[in-house]
């Protein structure tokens, strides 16, 4: 199967040219003058930079409060999972439901799901690459949708503030909340997809 690097092309990142590449493999691409690169430059070690950390702001995201509701002058913090539990207690199990996938199930199964694109690629693992490229494309696409707590906490934040009747804070875990989410993010950007197809192309040869 013939494939662009098997033929000497190289997109460009910025401007999404394609061009042929260099036989020094070092370039600059005709139209914008960015640097031409077959991959992403240290692609494995900057996504493995950034899940690592992710995880372990994943602790102080969840361990300190994300929101503090103070309600004629009662309320104590929240912490993540506290919060949930408070919804299901409180009969709003579906809002519960929302703030758990949000703001747990799905950080965790990003990192996860990086981190098996990951391992494929340096262990050359026999999975379908095709999967695998499913698994990143959805990871992609839910990465957007993680900001939906911290969007609602903002909102609320700055509405609800009422005085002595009822006012919401945000914690210091919404900061280390904001921070996984972000490096969750970045960690799916600086992953290339196409090292995946590398391994398929290796095979091959």
């Amino acid at each position: 199967m013939k494939t662009a690097r098997s033929e000497g092309l190289v997109l460009c990142h910025d401007c999404q040219l394609v061009v042929k590449m260099p036989q020094q493999h070092s370039g600059a691409c005709p139209r914008c003058g960015s640097r031409l690169h077959q991959r992403i430059p240290n692609s494995l070690s900057r996504t493995w930079a950034l899940v690592i950390s992710a995880w372990v702001l994943l602790l102080p995201a969840n361990l300190y409060p994300i929101m503090t509701v103070i309600y004629f002058g009662e309320g104590q913090p929240d912490t993540i999972i506290s919060g949930v539990i408070r919804l299901v207690e409180e009969g709003m199990i579906p809002i519960a439901i929302v703030v758990f996938v949000a703001s747990i199930a799905v950080p965790i199964l990003k990192l996860l799901g990086i981190m098996l694109l990951l391992f494929t690629v340096h262990f050359k693992w026999e999975l379908s690459k095709t999967e695998c490229t499913v698994l990143y494309r959805i990871i992609e696409v839910i990465g957007a949708w993680s900001m939906l707590d911290l969007f609602m906490i903002s909102i609320l934040a700055t509405l609800v503030d009422l005085g002595s009747v009822a006012q919401i804070t945000a914690g210091p875990g919404a900061t280390a909340f904001a921070t996984v989410v972000v490096l969750t993010m970045l960690a799916a950007n600086s992953f290339d997809p196409r090292l995946i197809w590398d391994l398929q192309e290796e095979k091959n040869d």
